[in-house]
């Protein structure tokens, strides 16, 4: 009898076990309209944050008429499954019901169980509740749309850090917003207490916290998010009933943390905004970007409204710094299918692409950036935005081939479109210009890999090369204040793929013609060490170096002129192969030696410039880096040429300008680059595979991102291509 009754409960306490790992969880509905039979649709959407992914809320009918399921999907937000020091395992899961319900008089759903993670409040069970109302609004002629709300599975800060947060609550409707602690027992709240060392400002929703002891249990926070109407209004409902609901008071400033008492004022909907707080140990120090993580550009500023296009990606970079810890991991919460990488210098990027369903809604997504020094994990502020889903703005396709990227802009879709407003990132060189292949219907760009400014980013598993169109006056300009169109074309290459090794990112010879010198080279190298014996093999690329160590370079020209001279009059470096892009830091100006660890050494003959300096890296998040020099060639002995005239310094007066060429003494100015050179991270061994990604491409995607009006958003087209091959890119030269 003993062990049957031990073999009955086993599978109880199991469940109970599994159960206590309770995070918070938070809820959103949106009404989908009528269906043929009268009755309404509407989505319920959950985020749940569980130790282990397979636990979900069960929502019931509490009171009203719930309807029933008709649909369900589910999938994981972002997860940490491992747990470190401080650190906890979770993971955050969504999931979407859709809902056939018969009546549009209001009803309420509940979730109710036990029990939440280890907390200092003693809340055990948790019981979030939705209240939903689907009569038709006085002022919209619409039912009411409740907010989008959204948090992360779990909040942490250092005892010693005061912190604000500003919990999001936007309201499609423009209601008035306000977020209370629950009050209403085992209904809204299982404690319904307030955690101490925190303050709440209802009306704007924002959470204050102060100062509370470290503690490796976490605060609860049973939350409500109400939104009331700006204005008193009506509600209708299909039996000829009607409801009204007010407006809140205004409230002085002086009393803008004033707790107004649930219940005095019906709201139009009521939500669970459920999550935990963990308080750690003090923080060296609290500001931002040493131990605890700075956001920089171009990370979204919070609050920031940005639009996606149906069935586009959606692309949000988060860039961070901490210079006295690792940055390690990105939080994200958002809609179903969002998903988070980290590029080769460090950054993020948070993705996700929007269907047909979702047209008209709108998806708060929040981030947060988190290091770690020692143990000790510290987090950044936390950051949503709003995305606004919208039908296509441009219509455009992008497709990409093993040397270009090709983007089609229909101008019906866009009336002031035109190429001759337009340019690429670099459009001095003649392929770079949309005259050359747009016609009466499209603006046509071919855009090459490695020319008109196409710049070159990384993840983990793909090459990202992007170029941009935007609007000019005339296209000479630098700038403009018609902004009507920015265009970002991407297209997106994975690093590994059984294809041709030909495609390198090593830089080819440059060879020019020119009137009294004919066909000429210039090469642009890397050498292991002074004796300039053995280049660095081609194939090697990107080269890694550690901070401080020594880079030798070879610039050579090769001619069949022999009474010629190489002469280096500017050298510079930047993150990306474009001498053009910023940051840009200066090697050689005007002939003269800028950067204090500049080294020359004695050429093999007078075309050959060899120097040297020591590795470097841009401060922030860049961690490669590209050279880029400008060369001319001059008639050796020569006094009255540029080459003669060696350093200038722009603070002396003098040098004497060199006449436009009447006698052929001097050929223009040619640029030449090679990279990236890349810093060696600790983390990787000598066998690190980094090395030869680059060598393994295979088309997968190009993304275009479109800012009409000022307004961001996001295009994302992806196709299918098999069995490319790559050849090494042409060079373009003006």
């Amino acid at each position: 009898m003993a062990s049957t009754l031990v073999i009955l409960l086993l599978p109880l306490l199991v469940s109970l076990a599994s159960a206590s790992h309770h995070y918070g969880s938070a809820s959103t509905f949106t009404y989908k309209g009528k269906n043929p039979d009268g009755s309404h649709r509407i989505d319920v959407r959950s985020r749940e944050t569980f130790t282990f992914c397979n636990h979900e809320l069960k929502w019931n009918c509490y009171s009203g008429n719930c309807g029933s399921r008709t649909s369900y999907r589910r999938g994981t937000l972002d997860s940490n499954p491992s747990a470190v020091g401080y650190n906890r395992r979770w993971c955050e899961t969504e999931t979407v019901s859709t809902r056939r319900v018969p009546s549009d008089k209001p009803f309420d759903l509940r979730a109710s169980s036990c029990c939440w993670v280890s907390n200092r409040n003693h809340v055990s069970s948790w019981s979030p509740l939705t209240s939903v109302d689907l009569g038709t609004r006085s002022d919209t002629g619409k039912p009411n749309r409740s907010p989008d709300i959204a948090i992360l599975p779990l909040l942490r800060v250092p005892q010693n850090c005061p912190r604000t947060y500003k919990l999001p609550s936007f309201d499609p409707d423009g209601d008035n917003v306000r977020c209370r602690y629950g009050s209403n027992r085992s209904v809204e709240c299982s404690s319904c207490t307030s955690p101490s060392g925190f303050d709440l400002d209802q009306s704007s929703c924002t959470l204050n916290y102060r100062s509370a002891p470290a503690d490796s249990k976490v605060f609860p926070f049973e939350m409500v998010v109400e939104d009331f109407p700006k204005t008193n209004i009506s509600l209708t409902y299909n039996d000829g009933s009607r409801s009204y609901r007010a407006a809140l008071p205004v409230r002085a400033k002086s009393q803008a943390t004033t707790t107004m008492h649930p219940g005095a004022i019906t709201p139009l909907s009521k939500l669970p905004l459920h999550f935990s707080f963990l308080v750690d140990p003090s923080a060296p120090s609290c500001q931002e970007g040493l131990y605890l993580p700075r956001l920089l550009p171009p990370t979204p500023a919070n609050g920031a409204r940005i639009q996606a296009e149906i069935n586009k990606e959606l692309e949000i970079k988060v860039k961070a710094q901490a210079s006295n810890a690792t940055i390690i991991d990105i939080m994200i919460s958002g809609p179903s299918n969002i998903s988070k990488h980290r590029t080769t210098n460090g950054d993020f990027a948070i993705r996700w692409t929007p269907i047909t369903d979702e047209l008209g809604n709108y998806f708060s997504i929040c981030f947060a950036v988190e290091a770690m020094a020692g143990s000790r994990i510290y987090q950044s502020e936390m950051r949503c935005v709003v995305v606004d889903i919208v039908d296509q703005i441009v219509k455009s396709y992008v497709s990409c081939s093993e040397s270009a990227m090709t983007v089609e802009i229909e101008k019906s879709s866009f009336p002031r479109l035109s190429e001759d407003n337009l340019r690429l990132n670099d459009p001095s060189n003649t392929v770079c210009s949309l005259q050359r292949h747009s016609n009466s219907t499209h603006v046509i760009a071919v855009i090459p890999l490695n020319a008109c400014g196409t710049q070159i980013e990384e993840d983990d598993d793909n090459l990202i090369f992007t170029n941009e169109i935007t609007t000019v006056d005339r296209g000479t300009d630098v700038i403009t204040r018609k902004h009507l169109l920015e265009v970002q074309v991407c297209c997106q290459y994975p690093k590994r793929g059984n294809v041709s090794q030909s495609f390198t990112v090593h830089r080819p010879n440059v060879t020019v013609w020119e009137k009294g010198y004919g066909r000429f080279t210039y090469g642009f190298e890397f050498y292991p060490d002074s004796t300039f014996r053995t280049m660095v093999d081609p194939n090697s690329y990107p080269l890694e170096y550690e901070i401080g160590s020594r880079v030798f370079m070879q610039i050579e020209a090769t001619s069949s002129i022999n009474n010629t001279q190489l002469f280096v009059e500017s050298c510079s470096a930047a993150p990306y192969d474009n001498p053009n892009s910023r940051p840009k830091y200066t090697i050689i100006e005007n002939g003269c030696n800028v950067d204090s660890t500049l080294q020359s050494y004695t050429p093999d003959h007078q075309r050959q410039f060899k120097f040297s300096m020591e590795a470097f890296k841009f401060i922030g998040q860049n961690n490669q880096v590209y050279i880029s020099c400008s060369v001319m060639m001059c008639e050796a002995g020569n006094p009255n040429t540029r080459c003669a005239q060696g350093c200038i310094n722009s603070t002396q007066p003098g040098g004497r300008l060199i006449a436009k060429r009447e006698v052929v003494t001097q050929t223009s100015r040619h640029l030449v680059s090679q990279g990236p050179l890349r810093l060696k991270r600790s983390a990787e061994g000598a066998e690190s595979p980094v090395m030869n990604l680059n060598l393994n491409l295979v088309f997968i995607a190009g993304c275009l991102l479109a800012a009409v009006g000022m307004i961001s958003a996001v295009i994302m087209y992806k196709t299918k291509v098999s069995k490319v091959k790559y050849q090494p890119l042409p060079t373009f030269e003006s």
